[in-house]
């Protein structure tokens, strides 16, 4: 393993060493602005993020829900464009040596260059991409790239997932396997789910011997359930919950502030298991 990969994985070694799950955090990179999206991933770390996944801003999304939507939209009127994304992974990365991945769907990579795309973000010191809609058997082209420049490749399961595209999936991903905790779009939610659970024990044995981290992400908000969500998976990813609380705020100190706060909560939820 090269590169910021072996950051990424030796973080989440860390926290599990600690007896708790990672804590993930989701922000989209040119929301409020690009400074502004820079400032928030900063506050997310220092608040108590392992790991911060940083979206590119698509104009058509398939797994993310209203609040990430209406983020997004912000990002690309005011005119973010992937040199942002890769500014905001550099600066993000340099002033904190944490890790740092890319959350985007496959066609802006590919309109992009699947080389130049790696190779900008690996110099950025990204730690890889989590690639929702880029089934595991046409990723070949990008994983080879991905690995060129040590980059983690993370995929998406679902509770619709099978055992057999699973065991796929471990093979072929990095970093950690991203469970979606159900069928569905971003967005908060009252409870996350039993399936979820279910979901990471079907994951964790269908790649049985990769030792790949599990975590999970969508319906995340607030401390109880990061705490309930760390009793079986290796990360906790909170996006819609971080970008709400920007979206509410009063003015954009207050949104970076409202991360940072965020942050501290959810950190101390996922260490009760500990």
């Amino acid at each position: 393993m090269s590169g910021n990969i072996q950051l990424l994985s030796d973080t989440l070694a860390a926290a599990k060493a600690e007896g708790r799950s990672a804590l993930i955090a989701y922000l989209p990179a040119g929301f409020p602005t690009v400074d502004g999206g820079i400032e928030a991933i900063k506050a997310a770390f220092d608040g108590g993020a392992d790991v911060v996944e940083v979206g590119l801003p698509h104009s058509d999304p398939v797994l993310d829900g209203p609040v990430i939507q209406t983020a997004d939209d912000i990002a690309l009127r005011g005119g973010v464009k992937i040199a942002d994304v890769m500014r905001t992974v550099k600066e993000t990365h340099a002033a904190t040596g944490k890790p740092v991945l890319v959350m985007t769907y496959w066609n802006p990579i590919d309109r992009y260059g699947v080389e130049r795309f790696t190779a900008e973000l690996a110099e950025a010191g990204g730690a890889g991409c989590i690639l929702p809609d880029l089934p595991v058997q046409e990723s070949a082209l990008w994983r080879e790239h991905a690995q060129k420049h040590g980059l983690a490749t993370v995929f998406v399961v679902a509770p619709s997932s099978k055992d057999g595209r699973l065991a796929e999936i471990t093979a072929a991903g990095s970093g950690f396997v991203y469970a979606a905790s159900l069928m569905g779009v971003t967005g908060t939610r009252e409870s996350v789910g039993a399936q979820a659970q279910d979901l990471v024990e079907r994951t964790r044995a269908a790649g049985a011997g990769t030792d790949l981290p599990v975590c999970v992400g969508l319906g995340v908000s607030n401390a109880g359930q990061a705490a309930e969500v760390a009793g079986f998976a290796d990360g906790v990813i909170v996006g819609s919950a971080f970008v709400k609380r920007m979206l509410d705020a009063p003015d954009d100190k207050a949104g970076v502030e409202a991360v940072r706060e965020l942050a501290g909560e959810l950190a101390k939820g996922v260490r009760r298991q500990a």
